[in-house]
């Protein structure tokens, strides 16, 4: 492994910024854990740093899943490391994924090895409201270090999910119907609650009346306030209007999460600059809402000017094969540099962490991969993976297996 020291220069291979034209020969200066340079083969390195050669090899920010059930829904673990979903209720807002994340899971390992460095963490979709999503780094002892953003966001589903779950013990909701109104009914209760604490404060101290705090409601206010965006998981064209129908209704920011049909609907999408994190694409049609999932989708809904994410849902494609569903995407109509946006910049802005993560760019975080080659080739692999400027895994090839720091 490579001691930073007072820094590390990764020298000579083709360097991919993501926001800005690839630079052969290039060399990215990693200093006090973020990005210091990215320049062309005329820079002078420093002496007094480590150098690491990449020569033939591509540099590349580390990937973003935004949509991921890592860490909570635990790899090898079943029902002991199974905590994706609260299903005691239709409205469990107060939720936090980040107090189930277990950063031994061993899909986080795997996760770097695909080159993916940080992950948004979503509670599932059993719920009409599910609660709190997370976003993290891939690596650390503790959750608590490993956090980028929390909460990151707010995580709903519309569709078949809580209608079977629900419906099956014959309890509110059953329908789709139901489960909108479920929604509605939550929202309104997060402006009563807002509407009584502004009440509160506009009164003189010696009249002033103590509201009692709710977690739910809390967390409903910070979507109704723009603090933080409202996930929909939804994958119906019906379903996404939905979407679209009440959060202009209650004037949140909206993202999609899934979007199977959602390029039947782009335009709609485009012109609200409503956001998609599409997938996951290497699942059967298992159900009635996957009966127009395809490959294709992610290159309809890019060409729509959708601004497009993709992700694995892991734990139900594994999050390492993140970069393989952008390459097929990308064999399907895709545009190569539209899928490794999909894959940076576009989930790092859609979770709020663009200004450290999804580009190499001075002064964000220094977590990058060292491919072999083109990641779109099935072929290539992340031979070595930085975070914060430091190497936290190769891969030995005399051994045929990667290797993570201590």
């Amino acid at each position: 492994m490579t001691e930073t020291g007072t820094g590390t220069a990764i020298v000579g291979g083709r360097v991919v910024p993501v926001e800005g034209e690839p630079i052969e020969g290039g060399i990215v200066l990693l200093r006090d854990g973020k990005i210091a340079a990215v320049e062309g083969p005329g820079f002078t390195v420093p002496a007094d740093v480590a150098v690491v050669d990449a020569t033939g090899r591509w540099v590349l920010p580390g990937f973003i899943d935004a949509h991921a059930h890592v860490g909570v829904s635990e790899e090898a673990e079943g029902w002991a490391g199974q905590d994706t979903n609260e299903r005691t209720d239709p409205v469990t807002a107060q939720v936090r994924a980040l107090d189930a994340i277990n950063p031994a899971d061993l899909g986080l390992r795997d996760a770097i090895t695909g080159g993916v460095l940080a992950v948004n963490v979503n509670p599932g979709s059993a719920n009409p409201i599910g609660g709190q999503t997370a976003a993290i780094k891939c690596w650390g002892r503790t959750v608590d270090e490993m956090v980028l953003r929390e909460p990151a966001g707010l995580k709903s589903a519309l569709g078949e999910n809580p209608k079977r779950v629900y419906g099956e013990r014959n309890e509110t909701p059953s329908t789709r119907l139901g489960t909108a109104a479920v929604i509605r009914g939550a929202f309104v209760a997060a402006q009563n609650y807002q509407a009584k604490l502004a009440a509160s404060a506009l009164k003189d101290s010696s009249e002033r009346t103590v509201v009692d705090r709710d977690l739910k409601l809390e967390a409903l206010s910070r979507v109704l306030r723009r603090e933080i965006p409202w996930r929909q998981h939804c994958h119906r064209a019906d379903d996404i209007a939905t979407a679209m129908r009440i959060a202009e209704e209650f004037g949140y920011e909206l993202v999609i999460d899934h979007g199977t049909e959602a390029h039947l609907v782009a335009d709609k999408l485009a012109a609200r600059a409503i956001p998609v994190i599409i997938g996951p694409l290497f699942t059967s049609r298992s159900k009635v809402e996957l009966r127009n999932r395809s490959l294709a989708n992610p290159g309809r809904l890019d060409r729509a000017g959708v601004t497009i994410a993709i992700t694995t849902d892991h734990p139900v494609v594994p999050i390492n094969f993140l970069v393989h569903q952008a390459t097929l995407a990308v064999k399907e109509g895709l545009d190569r540099d539209a899928a490794l946006r999909a894959l940076t910049i576009n989930p790092a802005r859609i979770i709020g962490v663009d200004g450290r993560l999804g580009s190499l760019a001075v002064g964000k975080d220094a977590d990058l991969c060292i491919w072999s080659g083109d990641p779109l080739d099935v072929m290539q692999r992340v031979e070595r993976a930085f975070m914060d400027g430091r190497e936290i895994y190769t891969y030995d090839y005399a051994a045929g297996e990667g290797v993570f720091v201590a």
